[in-house]
């Protein structure tokens, strides 16, 4: 019990101080640091949808930031249509055109590919992922109309209007930040809530022991299906938002050493914890951040404390707390 109001307590000074020191700091001048929380939350909400997928169902996909590519270009194009010319339907500002455009390919891509993927398990399942997220890749670098390599450029944030009344305007930075943090509460609630339903303990289930959910009658299967949807609109979600983060798309954002970092976050966090991404998405900011001032090699210190997390803190960061915390309350 005591535990329990530990994890709830570090969760919720989390928050607070997320939401809080983007704003102190800026009151003294740094500025900068509300693009570095901003870019914070939006890869806490990525990291969020894969531990989805890794904590829950025991799904560890290397092809996950397909889906943050594939948002990301969901803003770019129309944009660039609407710059550009050349094609009415799919050009434009318009917010809620990009976040439907996103979501629609988003899920349709994540069910094709799942209903092939999930018919395989472990290494095979990594590797057919990957694969399919450098299919995506490849395909984005060949598109030279939206710059090929070199990806598009967005000048302006979605517009999010009603009645053609702007009703969110997020080129202003401090509401686009609330608007990523807000998300992220509503994507940390939807995976709670789906955690520990029905839905959620069938999944946990099937990560056991299959044979036994099976035996019971219920075929997993349509639910790993639908849990690998659902991990692909949110993290097509965080791709609409990085897009407007960045002014800037490219087939570099679905490369699969993005998906490794992703999964870098959550074994840092902790997998098992609804927190951990989000504080392993901390960590990994803020340490790239330091790090990279100090040495542009800073690729070395950062496996080599991933591997220390491995062999030494099981559970990562929210493993380390929590055991040191009940050894402290042990008499």
């Amino acid at each position: 019990m005591r535990s329990q109001i530990f994890h709830k307590f570090g969760a919720a000074l989390l928050l607070l101080t997320l939401l809080i020191v983007p704003f102190v700091m800026s009151y003294f001048g740094k500025t900068f640091w509300l693009d570095i929380f901003t870019r914070l939350i939006i890869l806490s909400i990525a990291a969020s949808s894969l531990s989805l997928l890794l904590s829950v169902a025991g799904l560890a996909s290397f092809g996950h930031a397909a889906y943050i590519g594939l948002g990301a270009y969901a803003v770019g194009i129309p944009v660039y249509f609407e710059t550009y010319g050349g094609n009415d339907f799919l050009a434009g500002y318009n917010g809620w055109w990009h976040l439907l455009l996103a979501v629609s390919v988003c899920a349709l891509f994540a069910l094709v590919t799942g209903a092939i993927s999930l018919r395989t398990r472990g290494v095979h399942f990594i590797m057919i992922t990957m694969a399919f997220s450098q299919m995506i890749f490849y395909l984005l670098v060949s598109l030279e109309e939206f710059g090929g390599d070199d990806g598009l450029s967005v000048d302006l944030r979605s517009e999010f209007a009603l009645l053609d009344t702007v009703v969110l305007d997020i080129e202003e930075p401090w509401i686009f930040y609330l608007l990523c943090y807000v998300l992220l509460l509503l994507v940390l609630f939807v995976i709670s809530r789906i955690t520990h339903s029905h839905f959620g303990r069938v999944l946990n289930a099937a990560r056991q022991n299959e044979q036994r959910v099976r035996a019971l009658g219920v075929n997993p299967y349509g639910y790993r299906l639908f849990a690998f949807v659902l991990a692909g609109v949110i993290a097509g979600l965080s791709g609409v938002l990085y897009a407007n983060y960045a002014y800037f798309v490219s087939p570099g954002m679905v490369e699969w050493t993005r998906s490794g970092e992703l999964m870098f976050m959550i074994i840092l966090g902790g997998v098992t914890s609804l927190f951990g991404p989000l504080i392993g998405a901390t960590c990994f900011v803020l340490l790239e951040y330091f790090l990279s001032r100090w040495t542009i090699f800073w690729h070395l210190p950062f496996g080599l404390l991933l591997l220390g997390v491995v062999l030494f803190g099981r559970g990562g960061i929210v493993g380390l707390l929590t055991r040191r915390r009940r050894g402290e309350l042990e008499p």
